[in-house]
């Protein structure tokens, strides 16, 4: 066993005295490598950020929340069949209140893109805006930084109070604080009585959660949303591992509320937030295995061009695995030597790759989201130290093979 380590040690550092010899070789042959390793740790990088942005994105969408709307959000009928819908009603989300079995909080909410906000000479544009009751806070796991969110007598009395996102506090009362200051939504005047903390912006800086404001659902019917009619129901379920139940038992109390025939289709959406990851990851798949042929095909032309220089390196060296094999070294010592080679050249390429690729992944950060983490460099390794041994094997194996006798008499 000791010999064995003595001669794969004494074959690495013929590998490694043979690559200082030939230093532009070495390197013209890993840009191959360097160039599929930059790929494939790229695509990567923005894959893991994206995928890790968009799950940022539609947190609010909680994992343990349905959303019962008139609309299929991921469009599973057309558009002009669910917009003829029947609208989700405050009579139907009591009675669904009243008759769900189990839930930790239910809270109907309409909604308004949009509205110009002001405060004394000072205004800005709040993103959503919500009517909603004092359940919201927990259907849309919410933290109120300043003050407090809605209360009971808030909702049932109708009063013109809100509570705003981190943009809009910023916004208008950038050294003051916002708490019972009034402003004027869309014209009408709202006293602050909240302050939610900072969530961050939306996925690819879309519609950010700090620029919407929440007030009681009647003091929206009466402002902002007068021509909203369309309820959407948001339910917390009890426990999360029983959701699909849960599911099942507001879709089966829905239709029995809208009077959905036996064979008739629901004329509503029970929407998860699962099912917009199921979308994500379907369409990030695709350009997945898209992008892995192009890296695939990258280190293709880069093992070939290995394998072409590992043939040169034995017919160049012919003599010398003769002297070797005269001395008495083993078969699998010379293929040891020369598939080392490869994998050191290899591997050497995929940490140039690896190098040239973060800072890459830096400049793209600037446009869109990206991130590197640890099993995406070991991966990277692995990949270079593979693409050495297939390269490197045909090389090897013919070097070993070698007759003594006629590599001494190689000229």
């Amino acid at each position: 066993m000791k010999s064995y380590f003595i001669e794969l040690k004494e074959g690495i550092n013929i590998s490694l005295r043979a690559i200082r010899a030939n230093k532009m070789r070495a390197i013209l042959t890993t840009l191959g490598i360097i160039i599929g390793i930059v790929a494939v740790t790229t695509m990567s990088t923005a894959i893991v950020g994206l995928r890790q942005a968009f799950i940022n994105s539609i947190s609010s969408f909680g994992s343990d929340v349905l959303y019962v709307d008139k609309f299929d959000w991921l469009g599973g009928h057309d558009w002009h069949s669910m917009r003829n819908r029947k609208n989700i009603t405050f009579e139907q989300y009591e009675k669904l209140r009243n008759t769900l079995s189990s839930y930790s909080a239910m809270a109907p909410n309409l909604r308004s893109f949009g509205a110009k906000v002001k405060y004394a000479q000072k205004s800005t544009d709040a993103t959503m805006i919500y009517g909603t009751t004092e359940d919201y806070v927990k259907t849309a796991n919410l933290v109120v930084d300043k003050g407090r969110f809605l209360n009971s007598m808030d909702v049932k009395s109708g009063r013109k109070v809100c509570v705003v996102g981190t943009d809009i506090a910023d916004a208008l009362f950038p050294r003051e604080d916002p708490v019972n200051k009034e402003i004027k939504v869309g014209g009408m005047p709202m006293t602050i009585i909240g302050v939610l903390q900072k969530q961050g912006s939306g996925l690819f800086g879309g519609f950010s959660p700090d620029g919407q404001i929440i007030m009681p659902l009647k003091t929206f019917e009466n402002s902002v949303g007068k021509f909203r009619s369309n309820l959407r129901i948001d339910i917390k379920v009890s426990d999360q591992n029983r959701i699909n139940e849960t599911r099942d038992e507001v879709i089966a109390i829905m239709r029995a509320i809208r009077k959905v025939p036996l064979d008739k289709p629901n004329d509503f959406a029970v929407n998860q937030q699962e099912a917009f990851k199921e979308l994500y990851d379907k369409t990030v798949g695709v350009v997945g295995i898209a992008g892995l042929f192009i890296t695939a095909l990258a280190l293709f032309v880069g093992s070939i061009g290995i394998m072409n220089i590992m043939f040169v390196s034995v017919t160049e060296r012919t003599k010398e695995i003769g002297i070797r094999k005269a001395i008495g070294a083993k078969t699998w010592s010379i293929l040891t030597q020369f598939l080392s080679e490869a994998i050191i050249i290899c591997l050497f390429g995929g940490i140039v790759g690896l190098m040239i690729s973060f800072p890459l992944s830096l400049v793209i950060n600037q446009f869109l989201p990206t991130a590197m983490p640890l099993d995406i460099v070991i991966i990277s390794l692995l990949i270079s130290a593979f693409v050495g041994v297939v390269s490197g094997f045909l090389p090897a194996y013919k070097a070993s093979k070698l007759d003594p006798v006629e590599a001494l008499r190689y000229e």
